[in-house]
């Protein structure tokens, strides 16, 4: 964005989805029933109006979604005196909103969900020009709540930051990295914050070296913990492994084909951990841009320059070595990628010409740096062969143009929420104005959504690192009259994270192992085994649970990770399974057929792992720097 814009204003929000402090012992969860929404699978469907531009976005309770934007002119009012409102929480069920007061500007924020509940202080500052505060050092911390009564609150990071990205640490803690100090379409050495810190503070920021040799396009570095508890650094063309612990950085590869960091804004995600590939992690980019650092200029037409359609994945555990994947079927830039229930991912959103941002530049499309929306959604599946993991097939376009500031996140009904857009300088709104600010609210309903959901009964209310695992019971109905279908069925948790500028910050998904029993009335018993005991494969917080029977999720619901303090977690040893089994049954010719069947988990393998680190559960936090 240009440096002219509004000033900036580092964010973070604090979003705490339980009561403050240690959690209470687990419970088990009420049956989850049916979605209370109608929506026709592989459509979209214009819901409401989020009362706010939606530039960052995240799921704070089951029935609540709450969007941030910058310091605008919105014509959603709040505050004494009146002003401007640029915070809303969206209820999911009615599709009202309540406008909520954000004192700083929470311009391109960065975000992150965590445990706990902290005191702020006030901020001090001159009022800008719809009676915000520039937010620099600030730090927004949400308690999320259903009963309207929450509310932002504020406190102070040690150094100014814009675009920066967080990540959730084993202990709970968040690790907050790069950004610069004034904003504008790329960075530059002389406002550069090549350092990171932490979440509550653990002193001073620390230099971090790839964020010195990445110039320009180095903001919003892409980062994920991984289950050795190292850090994934991706940064314009380079990438590393970085201990946190020991300060040290270890270069891999280049990426190839493409920049994916911001502005050239590829679509990324971390594949889901399941037992099958005993919790490896593999991250995933797909498109960005392939401009070369000094290309990143504003002399020239960037909006009519294409889109990259490549995709490439790693392991950094296992290998430093990139692997090509399926690519796109088109370019595509700000494409968000939103992990799904049943292990696939679900993109949307973006435009085919051009990289992130805005200004008043000749050749700008308005205001906006990209062009051609692209309005088809398309899925992945991991599973698939190569040359056919991408589809489309069933699925409809949207009508809504989702371009730069714009962003995605589950539901717990297993539906996306997609709102956002705004390449804008202000609110701008009009005939003539090709990409206004945006403030339609869509629902995406997959393909599973008019099915007849899993009603499990047994789910806990909160999980630990390893320990007894617990049984999931499904009826025949939830099995489709078969019991032999509670071979397919898993238990899965997602962390959606904190959408902004084509990143979902914090997204996650765990299979957890599991074992079954299929009964002669079919109905059938899952048995679960906690999560593995190394915090660094599903850091500890918030998450939403599914049990999945034949590509099906039930209803989602928020559980609990961890101890519910920030802390080593406490870990325990992975109770064996019991094998798995179907009971003998009478088939139509009148011959039995019986037998049992290896579990879902793999034990004996994983057990061979190297789950080096201590367990650490956190906070319920949504961090926004700006």
């Amino acid at each position: 964005m240009p440096s002219s814009r509004i000033s900036a204003v580092r964010f973070v929000a604090l979003a705490t989805f339980l009561a403050t402090g240690a959690a209470a012992a687990p419970k088990v969860l009420p049956k989850p029933g049916q979605p209370t929404k109608a929506g026709k699978p592989g459509t979209f469907e214009v819901v409401g109006d989020s009362g706010v531009s939606a530039m960052q976005l995240f799921l704070g309770t089951d029935n609540r979604v709450y969007i941030v934007d910058k310091t605008e002119n919105n014509p959603s009012k709040v505050g004494n005196p009146e002003h401007p409102a640029w915070a809303t929480e969206y209820d999911i069920n009615t599709n009202k909103i309540r406008s909520m007061d954000v004192v700083t500007n929470s311009f391109c924020a960065g975000g992150a969900v965590t445990w706990g509940g902290l005191t702020a202080s006030s901020q001090d500052g001159n009022d800008g020009p719809y009676h915000s505060v520039d937010g620099g050092k600030a730090i927004r911390l949400l308690d999320p709540c259903d009963d309207k009564k929450c509310n932002w609150r504020e406190t102070f990071m040690s150094t100014r930051r814009w675009y920066p990205t967080l990540e959730n640490l084993e202990d709970g803690s968040l690790i907050i990295i790069g950004g610069n100090q004034w904003g504008g379409f790329v960075n530059s050495a002389g406002q550069n914050n090549p350092t990171y810190e932490f979440f509550p503070s653990r002193g001073d920021p620390v230099g971090l070296n790839i964020l010195t040799t990445t110039l320009p396009a180095n903001l919003y570095p892409l980062t994920w913990l991984l289950p050795s508890g190292n850090l994934f650094i991706q940064s314009n063309w380079k990438t590393e492994v970085f201990d946190y612990k020991t300060n040290k950085e270890y270069l891999l590869d280049d990426i190839p084909h493409a920049v994916r960091t911001y502005p050239a804004s590829g679509g990324t995600v971390m594949l889901p951990l399941t037992p099958k590939n005993n919790y490896t992690a593999t991250i995933m980019f797909c498109g960005g841009s392939d401009l070369q650092p000094d290309q990143w200029t504003e002399t020239w037409a960037i909006a009519a320059y294409p889109a990259d359609s490549t995709c490439v994945k790693m392991s950094p555990d296992v290998s430093g070595e990139w692997e090509n994947d399926d690519s796109l079927p088109e370019g595509r830039t700000l494409g968000s990628m939103i992990l799904l229930p049943t292990g696939e991912i679900f993109m949307a959103n973006g435009a085919n010409l051009g990289v992130a941002g805005y200004g008043n530049v000749s050749w700008a499309v308005g205001q906006s740096y990209a062009d051609q929306p692209i309005y088809k959604p398309i899925i992945y599946n991991p599973d698939a062969p190569a040359g056919s993991r991408w589809s489309r097939d069933g699925l409809s376009d949207s009508t809504v143009a989702r371009m730069y500031h714009s962003g995605a996140t589950i539901l717990p009904d297993g539906s996306v929420f997609v709102s956002g857009s705004n390449p804008n300088a202000d609110y701008n709104v009009g005939t003539n104005v090709k990409y206004p600010t945006e403030y339609r609210v869509e629902r995406f309903y997959p393909l599973y959504y008019s099915k007849r959901r899993p009603e499990p009964v047994g789910l806990l209310s909160q999980l630990s690192y390893g320990g007894a695992y617990f049984n999931v019971t499904l009826s025949s109905e939830d099995l489709g009259g078969s019991a032999s279908n509670i071979a397919k069925a898993k238990v899965v948790i997602i962390r959606p994270g904190f959408s902004t500028h084509a990143l979902n910050m914090g997204q996650r998904y765990i299979e957890l192992d599991s074992a079954y029993t299929g009964n002669e009335d079919n109905s059938g018993i899952l048995h679960v085994s906690q999560l593995p005991p190394n915090p660094a494969v599903f850091p500890p917080g918030p998450a939403l649970v599914f049990v999945v029977v034949d590509g099906v999720p039930s209803v989602g619901q928020t559980i609990m990770v961890g101890s519910g303090k920030i802390e080593t977690q406490p870990t325990e040893p992975v109770a064996s399974l019991p094998q798995s089994h179907l009971a003998v049954q009478n088939s139509p010719g009148g011959s039995n057929s019986s037998g049992s069947s290896n579990s879902n988990s793999n034990s004996a393998t994983r057990s061979g792992l190297n789950l080096a680190l201590s367990g650490i559960t956190g906070l319920v936090l949504v961090v926004l720097f700006a």
